[in-house]
C-alpha cells in the first residue's frame, strides 16, 4: 500500500492570479520549445490628438512633423514637413505610420529590434529603444505623386517653350487659339 502525503491548499493571494497564469503560460511555451524572446517586438502608438480618415499603406508616402528622442530624453532628430516613403524607413516607423490618420498627433515607442537594432546609427547607440512624437500632416500614394511630378514637368516644359512667362509657341497672347472661348475671335 502506498502512502499519500497531503498538502493543504492555500487561498491565492489577491493580485497573484495573473502571475500564476503567466507562469503556467511560460511553462507551456517552454515545454513547446518557444521562448519568451521569440515573441515579436511591438511598436506602441499612443494617440495624443485623433486624426481622421483612412491610414497610410506600405505603398504611400507620408508628410509629417516629428521629433525623435533617446531614452534619456535627448533629441537625436527632428524635422517639419518631412517626406517619408513608408517603405524607406525602419520597420517600427513604418508600422507606426500605418496606424495613424491625417491630422493626428501621436507618441510612438519603437523597440530597438524594430529600429536600428545592434547597429550604431549616428547619435543612436546600438540596441536603443526610440521615442517619437509624430504629426501626420498628409499622405499620398506613389502613383499620385508620380502623376503630380509628370504634370509639373509638362508645365515646366511648356513654360520653357513659350519663353519667359509667355504663352507656348503658336498660341496667341490671350493663351487660347482663335475661335475658342477665352481666345481672340476667329480671323476672317
Amino acid at each position: 500500500m502506498t502512502e499519500i502525503t497531503r498538502v493543504p491548499l492555500q487561498p491565492i493571494a489577491k493580485g497573484s492570479l495573473p502571475k500564476l497564469w503567466l507562469g503556467v503560460l511560460a511553462a507551456v511555451l517552454a515545454a513547446a520549445g518557444v521562448a519568451w524572446a521569440a515573441l515579436p517586438a511591438q511598436v506602441k502608438v499612443e494617440t495624443l490628438v485623433a486624426g481622421s480618415g483612412v491610414s497610410p499603406t506600405i505603398e504611400d508616402v507620408a508628410l509629417i512633423n516629428y521629433k525623435g528622442t533617446l531614452p534619456d530624453g535627448k533629441v537625436f532628430d527632428q524635422q517639419q514637413q518631412a517626406v517619408f516613403p513608408l517603405q524607406g524607413v525602419v520597420p517600427g516607423f513604418t508600422k507606426a505610420l500605418m496606424q495613424m490618420q491625417r491630422g493626428g498627433k501621436y507618441k510612438v515607442l519603437i523597440p530597438s529590434e524594430l529600429g536600428y537594432g545592434a547597429k550604431q546609427a549616428g547619435p543612436i547607440p546600438p540596441n536603443t529603444d526610440l521615442t517619437f512624437e509624430i504629426e501626420l500632416i498628409d499622405f499620398k500614394s506613389r502613383a499620385e505623386i508620380e502623376q503630380q511630378q509628370a504634370m509639373m514637368q509638362q508645365m515646366q516644359q511648356m513654360q520653357q517653350q513659350g519663353g519667359k512667362g509667355g504663352p507656348p509657341q503658336g498660341m496667341p497672347p490671350q493663351g487660347m487659339p482663335p475661335g475658342m472661348p477665352g481666345g481672340p475671335p476667329p480671323q476672317q
